[in-house]
This record gives structure tokens, sequence and C-alpha cells, in this order.
């Protein structure tokens, strides 16, 4: 049988190269998918496994988690992840951190927030983020497709983070959504219980929460009406800060792929960057990329990123100060 013998080797080969390569990259399920995989095991088996380890996690969740529909952000479910990678004999930190890309959320983006963070303290958020739309008894699935999401970001006279204004084209998937989760990640220091959230277009503001030491504020915004399965909305919405420092870029997360994006950030006339450029990013721990300079208009004081169709992990614009 030479050549089914060919043919399990050639499988076993492209099945550890796709695992080599979604641990480089992520997206976390991807890798969890791909590592599952290579080892053969059934979801009711790993669940075993875990159970050996001290470890509560259901076949539901683990399902969940391989999908992307959910992620863990638990301190057990980080232990069960941890626990992961010795039962599918994976590198130490390997899975875990690929938690720290950005997750989708509610509705499949989060706030800018600073990629200079370690994984780390990007996973702490990440932990904080899952417990405040806990408090606001947000689904897994927020029912919503974003068509389109333009962002307005500036910059102070003290080069601080003054705040962003955000309007999203969406289409809902399921009927009777009613309303989105916004996401802000402030800059480091910054101070989000004296940050405020306007509803500028379509919308109005409901409940707001927010964690001081890891500066993530969220905020229920309401629609006016009650959505149909493919019916299509346009809201507007605006986050002031101004609480933390020196800002040197701001960055986009998407949990998953999605329509066009567009970044705008304008300077005070009397705090000019010396040279801004774009990039991206697979996940925090993985190296930037697609680095792009920029030319900031005069006239304007701006810069700009377009991406027509977003791809799951970051894209932001960095600057440079004197």
């Amino acid at each position: 049988m030479p050549h089914a013998t060919q043919h399990a080797d050639a499988a076993a080969d492209a099945t550890s190269a796709e695992l080599d390569t979604a641990l480089r990259g992520g997206p976390f399920h991807v890798a969890l998918r791909a590592a599952i995989s290579a080892r053969g095991l059934p979801l009711q088996r790993v669940q075993h496994h875990l159970s050996r380890y001290g470890v509560k996690v259901g076949v539901t969740s683990l399902s969940y988690w391989q999908q992307g529909a959910r992620r863990p952000q638990r301190p057990e479910s980080l232990r069960a992840v941890r626990a992961l990678e010795e039962i599918l004999h994976l590198p130490e930190e390997s899975l875990i951190r690929l938690l720290a890309e950005p997750d989708g959320g509610e509705n499949g983006t989060t706030a800018g927030q600073s990629a200079g963070r370690s994984y780390r303290s990007l996973l702490e958020a990440s932990g904080i983020l899952e417990q405040l739309l806990g408090e606001l008894e947000c689904p897994v699935d927020g029912g919503l497709h974003t068509l389109g999401h333009h962002e307005r970001v500036r910059i102070g006279s003290r080069r601080e983070l003054l705040g962003r204004e955000s309007q999203h084209i969406v289409r809902a998937h399921r009927d009777g959504v009613d309303r989105f989760v916004a996401v802000h990640h402030g800059d480091p220091g910054c101070a989000p219980e004296r940050m405020t959230v306007h509803a500028l277009e379509n919308c109005r503001a409901g409940r707001v929460r927010s964690h001081h030491d890891t500066g993530v504020l969220v905020a229920e915004l309401f629609f006016d009406t009650r959505l149909r399965a493919g019916d299509t909305f346009l809201f507007r919405y605006a986050v002031e800060d101004g609480t933390a420092d020196v800002s040197r870029e701001y960055v986009r997360g998407f949990g998953v792929a999605g329509g066009q994006y567009a970044l705008q950030v304008r300077f005070a006339e009397n705090a000019l960057p010396v040279r801004c450029h774009r990039f991206t990013q697979h996940s925090a721990a993985a190296p930037r990329g697609g680095r792009q300079e920029l030319p900031l208009s005069g006239r304007h004081r701006s810069v700009h990123l377009v991406e027509p169709r977003v791809r799951s992990g970051m894209v932001g614009i960095g600057w440079d100060w004197e």
C-alpha cells in the first residue's frame, strides 16, 4: 500500500503546516481548530482530558471556541487554554498569546487601542470587556453584520486622544435586533469614568459601563426600530475622551472579516506630527507589517486609510512627534 502511505504522509504534512501557520498568525479559533484536528481528538475526549487537569469546560463551549462564536476570557477559561496547550502538545503560550487579538465582541469590531501594550495586558482587558458586556446582557451574536464603518479621530493640542466619531452601516441577520454595543479602549493612563458617549444620529444612548485600570468603556446604543433579518441601518455616535497623556497611534481590531473600513486622524493646528504611517497586524502578539507612509494634509491636518474589505486582525495609523 505504498500509495496510501504516501497520501497519508502528505495529508499529515499538510495538517502540520496548517497548524504551524495558524499558531503563528491566528486567529485563536482557527489555531485551536487546527490543533484539535491535528491530534484527531473528538471534543468529548478534549473535555475529558481537561477534567483531569481540574478544569471544567462544556463540549458546547469548546465548540464555540473553535468556531469563533465565543472566546475564552474568564480566569477559568484561560486556565483551560493553558491546559489545552499541554493536552494538544503545543508550545507554551502558543494559544494564550493569540487571545490578545482583539475580539469581535457583540458586533464584529472593537474600539481603537494601543497595540504597543503587552498581550498579557490586552488579555486582562479582554477579560474585563467580557464582564462589562455580561453586565449589559449582551448575546454572543449581536445579530448585525458591518457593511461599512467610518471613524474620525481627533488629536488635541496636548497631543492627546480627544475623542472619536463613528458611523456604522449594518445589516441585521436575524429578526428583533434593536441595539449596538460600542466599545472604546483608551490610551494608557486614561480615565474611562470621565469619558462621555453621545448618540448623534438614528440612535440613543443607554447604559454605560467602564473599568478604570484597563481603560475599557462599553455603551449601549438603541435604535428607533427593531430590525428584521436583511434590514440595513445607519447610525452615528461619538466618544469624548481627552483623559490620557500623549497618543501615538490609533488601532482598530476586527474579530471577523467584514465590509469597508475608513479611518481618519486629524491633528490640532499647534500639535502636528513629523510623520505618519499605516500598519497592519494579524494579532497583538504578531509582528507588524503593511507599513506605508501617509502624507499629512496641510490644510486639513489629517491622514487617512481605507480598507475596502477588512480581514480578521488589526489595522491602524501611527505617528511620530518631534
